[in-house]
């Protein structure tokens, strides 16, 4: 398959900027004058987008490339025009992780539940694959780590049919650059439902 890969610095100070610099010849890059946020980031990057199907990836490499080509059989198939990679699905081993990170996403994901009363098992993956068609019915106006609710309440606004894929998760912990904090959780769950119901 054709790809296109749209990498966006968000005033990254560890060299990464640097470092796209001599190869922005070989990718789309975008360059953010001041750190804007995480999911204003992934905005930035999905306007310029031009293939069929969207996803994002973050450079960190908790989750696996290698996950997705599960993650588009779906689509493919004509099944889902969303796909969520599950951590949480049976069947793929990985190693353990913060078990209050765990509760916190499962309790966000409940939330999101019920909601939306769709069942997912893992509403704050970073792995989603979507079609462009179904992403330009939405709007998404997030800057910082709320944009896991607010695209999966807007996928269940507008009916996208969404199917879930068992992934591996490599996590990393606080020592190693790890940014989301307990308040982030407030934040998603203020998004859920203010998308939800005021929106």
């Amino acid at each position: 398959m054709e790809k296109e890969i749209i990498i966006v610095d968000n005033c990254s100070t560890d060299g990464t900027r640097e470092f796209l610099k001599e190869r922005k010849n070989h990718y789309k890059v975008i360059f953010q004058e001041q750190n804007m946020g995480m999911s204003n980031s992934i905005r930035k990057g999905l306007a310029i987008a031009t293939g069929d199907l969207l996803m994002k990836q973050d450079g960190d490499l908790e989750y696996d490339p290698q996950d997705i080509k599960k993650l588009i059989e779906p689509i493919l198939q004509r099944r889902a025009n969303v796909v969520y990679g599950s951590r949480f699905l049976t069947g793929v081993d990985h190693a353990a992780w913060n078990y209050r990170h765990l509760l916190g996403n499962k309790f966000l994901t409940l939330v999101s539940n019920l909601v939306t009363n769709m069942y997912l098992t893992d509403m704050e993956t970073c792995y989603k694959v979507y079609t462009k068609e179904i992403y330009n019915k939405i709007k998404l106006k997030s800057n910082k780590f709320e944009f896991e609710p607010e695209i999966t309440i807007q996928f269940a606004k507008h009916k996208a049919t969404i199917r879930e894929v068992a992934i591996s998760y490599h996590p990393r912990d606080y020592s190693k650059g790890k940014k989301v904090k307990w308040w982030d959780g407030i934040h998603a769950i203020w998004t859920i439902f203010k998308i939800a119901y005021l929106h």
